[in-house]
């Protein structure tokens, strides 16, 4: 039965057409930059116009990305940029508020408590809870550190 199953395999494979992983890698890359180049304009106008230092001028530059990834995923261009990117448009700001804004959209038809509020953390809720389990690990382990030296 399992020469059966390994021909059928094979033969399968032959039929079944290669992933173009270099141009993939390449346009994840690419695209994947230029958000991050993004933000770091951003950023660097934050703080050469609105007078920020590098420390205060991140608050402002996450708030922005956050803002056009939302309305990019409410007029459907962000959904165009990830088709065409994949992993590279899930920088993890723009991504995360992708995620939101979509599950959001999904729902809004039940309505604003039901439909969007309960329906908007579905994938987004995950994030959060291991982001801030893994933060209050990482948190204990440098208290640990920084009393035994």
């Amino acid at each position: 039965m399992s020469s059966l199953k390994d021909n059928y395999q094979s033969k399968v494979k032959t039929y079944q057409p290669t992933p173009p992983y270099f141009m993939n890698c390449l346009k994840a890359f690419l695209v994947g930059g230029l958000i991050c180049t993004i933000g770091q304009a951003f950023q660097n106008f934050y703080m050469n116009v609105f007078d920020f230092d590098k420390q205060t001028a991140g608050n402002p530059t996450v708030a922005t990305l956050i803002l056009i990834s939302a309305l990019l995923t409410g007029f459907g261009v962000y959904d165009r940029i990830g088709q065409f990117a994949g992993a590279g448009s899930a920088v993890p700001v723009t991504g995360f508020a992708n995620s939101m804004a979509s599950a959001a959209l999904e729902h809004k038809s039940e309505g604003f408590v039901l439909g969007v509020g309960s329906n908007m953390f579905k994938l987004a809720g995950s994030v959060i809870v291991f982001g801030v389990v893994s933060a209050y690990i990482v948190g204990m382990i440098r208290y640990a550190f920084d009393k035994l030296f």
